[in-house]
Parts: structure tokens; C-alpha cells; sequence
């Protein structure tokens, strides 16, 4: 069985939705990496310079390296910054500094996705996208998980909130019974 790590008062479903995230990520950054190393997963559209190589192998890393800090919302280095961090090791990570950017980076991507499926119809023009069947399937394939990281992220995200700030709320209700 597969051991998640995940702290204690982290929901079961939490800790596999923080785990899925990376997961949904990696297709598309598969396709991305296939694309830069010149398979044919894309119409033929010329050679790929330097500069777009390195921005999509940027984007590819960044993107992972973003889905992998989901993690955190169900870690111990969520809650308390690793001793090794210079400056801020051993130090309680505030709840809101979690959250706020987990939820922003959750409504960017719920934005990005909309604008995505959107923009063909508020824009229409000449395709750009000119795949054959099999091109169009791969991509679907890879790109389409992408849509659960939104609402996984936003729903760890939640429950990192409650058990953060739970511990809080009891001992406010302890003292206004004193």
C-alpha cells in the first residue's frame, strides 16, 4: 500500500487529491517535452528556436514544481518551514500564507481553462491548430486532466484552512468558557 505521509487530522481525501495533482500536471508535460524533442505529437510547424525550447521546458518545470507544493497542504513542511530554509526554518507557516496563494493560483487556473475553451468563440479565426486525428486525440489526452487541478487544489486548499484554524476556534471556545 502506498504511504502518503500525511499528518494527523489531514482527511484521507485530502491527501489523495494532494497527491493527485502532480499527476494531473505530468501529461501535459510529457506532451510539452515531446513536443521540444521533436516528436511528432504537433503539426509540422518548423523547428523550434532555442528561446521557445527553453520557455517550454520552463513551463513545464514550473508547472510541475507548482502542483508539487499542493503537497505541503498535507505535509508537516505546511505547517512548520523546514529547518534547512535558511532565515525561515523551524518557523510555523501562517495559514493565509498558504492559502491565498493556493486559492489565487486555483482561480488563475479556473481562468486560464475558461479563457482556453472560450477564446475560439469569442475570437474566431483561421486555426491555428492544424493536427491530424491521432495529434488531436494525444493532446486531449494529455491536456484534459488538467482541468481537476483547480477544483483539487481549491478543495485541499479548504481543507488546510479547517485543520489549521480548528485547533484555533477550540481554544477560543475553551477560554470563553473560563
Amino acid at each position: 500500500m502506498l504511504k502518503m505521509n500525511a499528518l494527523p487530522g489531514v482527511p484521507r481525501w485530502a491527501v489523495l487529491a494532494a497527491h493527485a495533482v502532480p499527476l494531473v500536471t505530468l501529461p501535459s508535460g510529457l506532451w510539452r517535452i515531446a513536443l521540444v524533442a521533436g516528436l511528432p505529437v504537433a503539426p509540422p510547424g518548423g523547428d523550434m528556436s532555442v528561446g521557445e525550447a527553453l520557455y517550454v521546458l520552463s513551463l513545464t518545470a514550473v508547472s510541475e514544481a507548482l502542483a508539487l507544493l499542493t503537497l505541503g497542504l498535507v505535509r508537516s513542511w505546511g505547517d512548520v518551514v523546514p529547518r534547512r530554509i535558511p532565515l525561515l526554518g523551524g518557523r510555523r507557516v501562517r495559514p493565509l500564507a498558504a492559502v491565498v496563494p493556493a486559492l489565487l493560483g486555483a482561480t488563475a487556473l479556473t481562468g486560464l481553462a475558461v479563457w482556453f475553451f472560450c477564446a475560439p468563440y469569442v475570437n474566431p479565426g483561421p486555426a491555428v491548430w492544424q493536427g491530424t486525428p491521432a495529434q488531436d486525440a494525444l493532446l486531449a489526452v494529455c491536456y484534459l486532466p488538467l482541468l481537476a487541478w483547480p477544483p483539487l487544489l481549491t478543495a485541499v486548499t479548504i481543507a488546510y484552512y479547517r485543520r489549521r484554524t480548528a485547533r484555533n476556534r477550540a481554544e477560543d471556545r475553551a477560554l470563553a468558557r473560563v
